[in-house]
């Protein structure tokens, strides 16, 4: 064990912990030397978006001291950027300890003076962006990992406009919470008194919000027999999505009951991700078994959405989260021109590595089409920026998230879920299913393809490993891949495109951020993407090709599936 590790585990055998924590250290230290140091080698970094991690004693882990101090830090640069009264807003997920976390929180925001809005129980990710706007709160947090294993916790922290911080914020935060050097700098307590709970009427409002970006409620209610599965997944959603759901006129909503008990050990998945096959499978069998006309699941803090269909042959298939942003994106672009309300400067906002389908889609229907980076908190800075000349309508990134109107500034799975009855409910008025809409866009726009592969690199090591992948992907870039010229490579971090064919190059006029793109003479794009909240990096692979008639829609997306194989086995991912 290095000195700087020792220093540290020593800092905290002498220093003000607990004295349970210290005899945990202790006990470490003779059974597990290897986990100690893998617990204190370095600090739990609060990054961009705050802090995630692996809970457990130590300064690598989620804990106690680790949210205290950063929250501490947190407090600080608030009462540096804002005069007068200060508030804050505070909400919890499922999972084990959100709750102790967040009145943590709330205790060393309120001892240092600020006013604190804290949820009595838990609640959703989007609800928590609602409320900061709602409440004129200067900044919030939220007590999740959303759907990392049940080893994680997280704490999400946002600024006044209900979004996860962007610059200069986030960085400057950052540096306020490194200030804290010590648990002793921490105003643990005594502000008891600037700590207000709040629930129901905060859900109220919410609902009505979410109620009010309905296209077409009378077609709501026209089909409000629409058979529909849901499954929280042990998580937040519980609370909401089946009140929305009512709200909206649906009264024939099954949930999945083994999967209804908020739970922070995940009891029936493996996983508590609802990209997963695994995690879905109980709403799968009993999307089946009734006969449903389509199934959701949320991830435990209620921000991401799955959603299930039958496809042509009446099987149930999971749309992958570029399908269901395609189909909402596209619904809330059609239906609001059928029904007259579209605006001439409507807008819509995708990440640079969600499908490039939504971008024809908008650009046919005389739509604008921004690409900003990777995360919600990119796209609610654009809406910041056209407020007042441009009309944002929907919002959305392929890892299963969707943003619909701007009263929240965070990805929504319950309006997302809301929307996603109300699709099935348009196509159904008409004789249809949501797999036959995608079908006909397929038909209409061209049959894009999408594939991620996530490569974890755990440890000490994993971090180094990642960016040497990356250098080696900058420094020395593929110019062939499944025997097609590799055109353009997009590179973010030093924010240049080259034309790799004529040597031409220019600015990418987005903030810096570590992502390399190649994309291919034919249209297919590879993106590769360092996590920034777990030790992994990311492929992302996106082919198209032309459907020629309904009827090659599944010989076609094998063609493209196994266009994406080719690639994968190719760049040694596989």
């Amino acid at each position: 064990m290095n000195n700087a590790t020792q220093l540290k585990i020593d800092k905290w055998l002498s220093g003000n912990y607990d004295q349970a924590v210290k005899d945990e250290i202790s006990q470490l230290q003779k059974t597990d030397p290897a986990g100690l140091e893998d617990a204190f080698y370095k600090n739990l970094e609060f990054g961009t978006g705050g802090l995630r991690g692996i809970m457990g004693i130590g300064t690598n882990r989620m804990n106690k001291y680790t949210v205290g101090m950063a929250t501490q830090g947190y407090a600080n640069y608030l009462k540096q950027c804002f005069a007068g009264e200060i508030s804050v807003a505070i909400a919890y997920d499922c999972r084990n300890n959100s709750q102790f976390f967040a009145e943590i929180t709330a205790n060393v925001f309120a001892a240092n003076g600020i006013k604190v809005y804290l949820f009595e129980a838990l609640r959703p990710t989007p609800e928590l962006s609602y409320t900061i706007r709602k409440k004129g709160c200067k900044g919030g947090v939220v007590c999740t990992a959303s759907h990392n294993p049940k080893e994680y916790n997280g704490y999400k922290a946002y600024w006044d406009d209900g979004a996860q911080m962007v610059p200069p914020h986030d960085k400057n935060v950052i540096t306020e919470v490194e200030k804290i050097a010590s648990v002793d700098d921490v105003k643990w307590t005594g502000g008891e008194a600037h700590i207000t709970w709040i629930g129901e009427a905060m859900d109220a409002d919410y609902l009505n919000m979410v109620k009010g970006l309905s296209v077409y409620p009378d077609i709501c209610a026209a089909q409000a027999d629409l058979k529909i599965v849901y499954t929280p997944i042990h998580g937040t959603g519980i609370v909401l999505v089946p009140k929305a759901l009512q709200q909206i006129g649906f009264n024939n909503v099954h949930i999945v009951e083994e999967q209804s008990i908020p739970d922070g050990n995940f009891s029936t998945v493996i996983y508590p991700n609802p990209e997963e096959t695994e995690a879905m499978s109980m709403g799968l069998k009993k999307a089946d078994a009734l006969d449903a006309d389509i199934l959701l699941g949320t991830d435990p803090d209620a921000d991401r959405v799955a959603i299930g269909v039958k496809n042509k042959k009446g099987e149930w298939v999971l749309l992958n989260g570029n399908q269901t942003a395609v189909l909402a994106f596209n619904y809330m672009i059609e239906a609001r021109k059928a029904k007259g309300i579209a605006q001439p400067n409507d807008m819509v906002i995708k990440t640079i590595v969600t499908t490039g389908m939504i971008d024809v889609i908008a650009k046919a229907n005389g739509v604008a089409s921004y690409n900003v980076l990777t995360g919600f908190k990119w796209i609610a800075r654009l809406i910041k920026e056209k407020e007042g000349k441009e009309n944002y309508i929907i919002g959305g990134e392929e890892s299963f998230g969707l943003m619909i109107g701007d009263q929240i500034r965070d990805k929504d799975a319950i309006s997302a879920v809301a929307l996603s009855c109300e699709m099935a409910a348009y196509e159904k008025n008409k004789g249809r299913t949501l797999f036959d809409k995608l079908v006909d866009l397929c038909l209409q726009y061209g049959f894009y393809k999408e594939s991620l592969v996530s490569v974890t690199k755990k440890g000490m090591n994993g971090a180094k490993e990642i960016a040497d992948m990356m250098e080696g992907y900058r420094s020395n870039p593929p110019l062939n891949i499944d025997g097609g010229a590799v055109k353009e490579l997009l590179d973010y971090e030093l924010q240049v495109g080259k034309n790799l064919l004529t040597g031409a190059s220019w600015t990418i006029h987005l903030p810096k951020s570590n992502v390399l793109q190649f994309v291919l003479a034919d249209g297919t794009k590879i993106s590769a993407r360092p996590s920034g909240t777990e030790p992994k990096i990311k492929f992302y692979f996106s082919v198209n090709a032309k459907l020629s008639d309904a009827a090659s829609f599944d010989t076609t997306e094998k063609m493209l599936d196994e266009k994406i194989g080719r690639i994968i086995t190719e760049m040694g991912l596989k």
